[in-house]
């Protein structure tokens, strides 16, 4: 588990919340989809959507988003995914020092997908979130649950 905290309330005032999250895409680029399962309690809710054209990497980091934009106060949690991307990017600290780059890497060449971290950054400013990989498809109850969302969401877009 790989903790990420950076400011905010003091633990004991916040909830805590478990999120689960996939994406998915049909070609790389192509239409994708992502998931998301958000546990509360013994309160449940999922949520996904989807786009035209788009790649696997980008529904990762929007399943997060989407997940976390519907936190409407601090809370603890606990972010579980099977996106390497968005976990190393984050937990290893490279997304950090592309911002302070002008969303560029260390190579100098520009870092992906900048619009969605500079959404993504101020969320993790707000919530005390804890990132936790697993291994994707194999047999993980949320996991399998988001993966289904995902896919769903890019059937829509095949002709």
């Amino acid at each position: 588990m790989n903790k990420h905290h950076d400011g905010g309330m003091n633990d004991m005032e916040k909830s805590k919340v478990a999120i689960y999250t996939d994406g998915a895409c049909s070609g790389n680029p192509g239409p994708g989809g992502w998931g998301a399962v958000l546990i509360y309690g013994e309160h449940e809710k999922q949520l996904s959507g989807g786009e035209p054209d788009t790649t696997n990497n980008r529904m990762e980091l929007t399943a997060v988003i989407e997940a976390l934009s519907l936190l409407k106060r601090p809370c603890e949690v606990t972010l579980t995914t099977d996106s390497r991307y968005v976990v190393d990017s984050v937990t290893k600290g490279w997304v950090y020092g592309w911002q302070k780059r002008g969303w560029k890497k260390g190579d100098g060449k520009p870092a992906l997908n900048p619009d969605l971290w500079e959404r993504l950054l101020p969320l993790l400013k707000m919530h005390d979130v804890t990132f936790v990989w697993i291994k994707g498809h194999a047999g993980h109850k949320y996991n399998e649950i988001c993966d289904r969302l995902a896919v769903a969401e890019w059937q829509k877009f095949k002709k």
